[in-house]
C-alpha cells in the first residue's frame, strides 16, 4: 500500500456493511505513509501476519495460574476457532462478531480467529450493561457474538434482534471450546482480505456520552505496531508484557496483544489488573513491559517496597494526562522513566510520545515516527509555538466513524482534531493543557483543569482529583475540585486551599472543593468528567468552600 490513496482495493468481504457505511472519502483525514515499513501489500490479513513466522515453542500468552500458551498452541487454537466460525456458525467475511469477556488467552484467540476468518471484530468490555451493548450492536449491525460464559447474562438481556451468541468456557454442549475439539485439526487458510478491508470496530469509551464506532483496517492494526511500538517502545523477543487495560480498550489491544505478538514476545493476561494485582504479577512473572494509567502508577507507589519490580524495563502510561508529580515520584522510587503518550480510539493507539533520555516530564513528547502533529486555532490555522490551541494529528491511521455525523467535527482539513488543548514548545515538544472542553473560563481567566489537578496531586493527602467548571451567573464558570484523599486523612478544605495558593496563581484556586470516596470512571478507567459537570451527587459528604474574596480573582493575572 503506497502513498495516501483513498481508492479502495477489491474487498474480500461478502457482507459489505462496514465498508458501505464508512464516511465518504472527502471526509477522511489525509493518510501519510512516511516510513518504508508502512508500505503494506494490497492483500493483507493482520491476524495471519501476527501469528506467522513465530517459533512455535516460544511463549505467546501466560495466565496468573501458570498456564503458558506457546505460539504453536495459539496458532492451532485460532485455526480451530476459525473453522468453527466458518463451517458451524455461519460467519462470512465482513460479518461483525462481538467479543466479550475478561482478559484471557481465549478472548485474544477469538479476536485473532475472527480476523483470520475475514470477520470484523467488535470487542466490548465485560462490564458494559445491556443498554450499552444494545446501542453498540445496533450501530455496528452485529450478527454473531463469542462471549465468555461468565459475561453472557447482560449480553443475553440486550435487545439485539437476530444475534447468534456462542459462549466459551462453560459446559453446555454447544460451548465453543467443546466445539473446537471436533473441528478439523488442520491449518485454516486466512481469508485473503485487502489491506483496507475493515478488521475491527472500536467504540469510544464513553467519557463524553454516546459511543462512536471507530472503523479500522487490517493495515491499521500493523501500523500501530510499526510506529509507536517499533520506534518508541522497542520491544524485545524476551519481553513479558502485562497491564491493566482490557482488550475492549484499544490501549489494551495494542499493548497486550498486537505489540508483543508483532515482536514475538509474551503477554501475561490478567483478568483482575488493578494496582493491587499488578505488583504481585510483576514480581511473580518477571514482567518487563507494563501498560497502565497514571492513576495506577500513583496508587502502586505506596506498595512498591513490598514487591520486587526489578524486572521492569518499560512503563507506558496513556488514557489520560500523566501529571509530572506522578512521573517524578515513580522515577524517584524505581529509577524507571514512564513513557507518556497520547492516543485515541479514533487513531487506534499512541501518536505522540517519547522514551528514555528524550522524555521531558510534564510534556507528552514529540510525534511518533510516521505521525505528524501541530497546534491549530478553531479555523485550522497553526498557532505560534507557546500558544495554546487544538491538537491536530495525521498519520497512517485516521478517524473513520461508522455512520456518525460527528466525523465532520473530528476531521477538518485533512487533520484529525483530537479535542485536546495543547501547546507546542519551541523545541518541538507537545505539552498537554486540557481537553478542549475541560478549559474553564472564569471571569475572563482561562483555568486549565489538569494544571490545577497536577498541583493538588502534589499534596501528600490527595490520591485522585478532578477539576471541572460549573456554570456561574456572575463569572460564567467557577472551578470545582473533586478530591479523593488517602485513608485516614482529614477533609480540610482550608488546608487544601492554602496549599494550592502556594502552588498556583490565586485565580486558579477552585472556589469549591468536594470530597469523594472515588471518582466516576468508565470501565476502562477513564475519568468521566461529564458526570462531574452534570453535578452527579457525590458518594460521600460534600464540603463546599466559601467564595473567595473578589480581589483574589485579579491577583497575578494570566492569559485570556
Amino acid at each position: 500500500m503506497d502513498g495516501d490513496t483513498l481508492e479502495p482495493t477489491t474487498s474480500a468481504h461478502v457482507d459489505t456493511f462496514a465498508r458501505d457505511h464508512l464516511p465518504p472519502p472527502e471526509q477522511w483525514p489525509e493518510l501519510p505513509f512516511d516510513l518504508p515499513e508502512l508500505h503494506y501489500p494490497e492483500r493483507l490479513n493482520c491476524a495471519a501476519e501476527l501469528l506467522g513466522g513465530k517459533p512455535p515453542q516460544r511463549p505467546a500468552f501466560r495466565t496468573p495460574s501458570g498456564d503458558v500458551w506457546t505460539y504453536g498452541h495459539l496458532l492451532a487454537r485460532v485455526d480451530r476457532i476459525a473453522h468453527v466460525l466458518t463451517t458451524e456458525l455461519g460467519v462470512v467475511p465482513g460479518n461483525r462478531v462481538l467479543l466479550r469477556g475478561p482478559t484471557t488467552p481465549w478472548l485474544a484467540a477469538c479476536w485473532l480467529a475472527v480476523l483470520k476468518a475475514g470477520g470484523v471484530a467488535v470487542t466490548v468490555l465485560a462490564q458494559q450493561r445491556p443498554h450499552e451493548l444494545t446501542t453498540m450492536c445496533a450501530i455496528a449491525h452485529v450478527t454473531h457474538a463469542l462471549c465468555d460464559v461468565r459475561s453472557v447474562d447482560d449480553l443475553a438481556k440486550a435487545e439485539i434482534p437476530g444475534l447468534r451468541i456462542t459462549t466459551y468456557g462453560g459446559d453446555a454442549p454447544d460451548d465453543l471450546l467443546l466445539r473446537i475439539t471436533g473441528a478439523p485439526d488442520e491449518p485454516f487458510t486466512a481469508v485473503d482480505t485487502a489491506a483496507d478491508d475493515v478488521a475491527l470496530i472500536a467504540f469510544t469509551s464513553g467519557t463524553t456520552g454516546r459511543p462512536k464506532g471507530c472503523v479500522h483496517f487490517h493495515r491499521d492494526v500493523l501500523a500501530i505496531a510499526d510506529t509507536f511500538s517499533k520506534h518508541v517502545l522497542r520491544p524485545r523477543e524476551d519481553d513479558v508484557f502485562t497491564g491493566s487495560p482490557p482488550l475492549g480498550f484499544t490501549f489494551g489491544l495494542g499493548g497486550l496483544v498486537v505489540f508483543p505478538m508483532r515482536a514475538g514476545a509474551c503477554s501475561l493476561l490478567l483478568e483482575q489488573a488493578g494496582p493491587k494485582q499488578l505488583l504481585p504479577a510483576i514480581t511473580e512473572h518477571r514482567v518487563s513491559v507494563l501498560f497502565t494509567a497514571p492513576t495506577a502508577y500513583r496508587a502502586m507507589l505506596a506498595e512498591l517496597d513490598e514487591h520486587d519490580t526489578s524486572s521492569l524495563r518499560r512503563c507506558v502510561s496513556a488514557g489520560e494526562n500523566l501529571p509530572a508529580a506522578t512521573w517524578r515520584a515513580w522515577h524517584s522510587r524505581t529509577g524507571l522513566r514512564i513513557i507518556n503518550g497520547i492516543g485515541a480510539t479514533e487513531l487506534l493507539h499512541i501518536f505522540i510520545s517519547a522514551a528514555d533520555e528524550h522524555i521531558r516530564p510534564g510534556t507528552t513528547g514529540v510525534p511518533v515516527p510516521g505521525w505528524q502533529a501541530r497546534v491549530v486555532d478553531a479555523e485550522g490555522t497553526p498557532v505560534p509555538d507557546g500558544e495554546p490551541g487544538l491538537l491536530a494529528v495525521r498519520g497512517p491511521v485516521g478517524c473513520r466513524y461508522l455512520t456518525d455525523p460527528r466525523q465532520r467535527e473530528y476531521v477538518r482539513g485533512g487533520w484529525n482534531i483530537t479535542g485536546d488543548t495543547y501547546v507546542r514548545d519551541p523545541d518541538g515538544y507537545f505539552r498537554y493543557v486540557a481537553r478542549a472542553d475541560d478549559m474553564i473560563v472564569s471571569a475572563g481567566y482561562n483555568i486549565a483543569g489538569p494544571e490545577v489537578e497536577d498541583a493538588l496531586l502534589r499534596h501528600p493527602d490527595v490520591v485522585e482529583t478532578a477539576v471541572v467548571g460549573r456554570p456561574d451567573e456572575a463569572r460564567g464558570q467557577v472551578a470545582v475540585a473533586y478530591a479523593v484523599l488517602r485513608e485516614g486523612a482529614h477533609r480540610d478544605v482550608e488546608a487544601l486551599r492554602a496549599f494550592l495558593k502556594s502552588e498556583l496563581a490565586p485565580y486558579k484556586c477552585p472556589r469549591e472543593f468536594v470530597f469523594l470516596d472515588s471518582l466516576p470512571r468508565t470501565a476502562t478507567g477513564k475519568l468521566q468528567r461529564f458526570r462531574l459537570r452534570a453535578d452527579v451527587p457525590p458518594v460521600s459528604g460534600e464540603s463546599p468552600s466559601p467564595p473567595a474574596p473578589e480581589g483574589e480573582l485579579s491577583t497575578g493575572g494570566g492569559p485570556k
